[in-house]
């Protein structure tokens, strides 16, 4: 059963939510929070699967929720999803370096709702490649410096770069197993091994700092 925690200021929004998820024999509402400070207190009493976060709330905004589940040692298996209504938002990029698995617009078709949830659920990262390209080369753009290497991305061997590459790609575990001519357990171990070097809370995080370090270049090859 996945376990869901909603956290928006807007009443309607959340039962409408809650009323698609409740349909589903695999998905469970476990709580509702109208703001960051009630949703972060809701995450330490039921610790769900996946939080589903406004991105613009008062009090605690969902950047700031995003970025105190992703720091507390308990909360590591608490998936948070970012709610917009602005599509490739100027804070998206924020709540991923936050820690978000990824984002969903708010007028987004019920059937791809339902799936956005089981992915996050699965650990998986919620971006469409063509969209986080777009929207971390709008931040490239923007950026006052070139990219330049993180920390532990020189740790990675040449195996887990090409990996953290293909992921940031948009490839699932078994297209970068079959890229790289290994099995997808090989694939999920360079992944995960990627993830400890470079202190990336889960694969969405993994992708930014793909880009942010030039590991990948948008619209490149990397």
């Amino acid at each position: 059963m996945i376990r869901v925690l909603l956290v928006d200021d807007q009443p309607l929004i959340r039962s409408g939510f809650r009323a698609l998820l409740d349909l589903e024999d695999d998905i469970e509402v476990v709580a509702e929070a109208a703001d960051g400070a009630e949703g972060l207190a809701l995450a330490r009493t039921h610790v769900p699967d996946v939080a589903l976060v406004d991105i613009r709330m008062p009090l605690v905004d969902g950047i700031e929720t995003t970025r105190r589940i992703a720091a507390d040692p308990a909360l590591t298996g608490v998936h948070v999803v970012i709610l917009t209504n602005y599509g490739l938002d100027e804070y998206v990029l924020d709540a991923l370096r936050a820690g978000a698995a990824g984002f969903l617009v708010k007028d987004v078709l019920p059937e791809d709702f339902l799936h956005a949830v089981r992915v996050a659920a699965r650990g998986d990262a919620l971006l469409a490649p063509s969209i986080t390209r777009r929207l971390i080369h709008r931040h490239l753009a923007q950026a006052p410096s070139p990219a330049r290497p993180g920390p532990g991305l020189d740790e990675l061997t040449a195996r887990e770069r090409e990996a953290v590459a293909l992921v940031a790609r948009g490839l699932s575990n078994d297209e970068i197993a079959a890229r790289m001519v290994i099995t997808p357990l090989t694939a999920k171990t360079h992944i995960n091994r990627a993830m400890t070097k470079l202190r990336a809370r889960d694969r969405a995080q993994l992708v930014v700092l793909a880009y942010e370090s030039g590991l990948v270049t948008p619209g490149g090859d990397g």
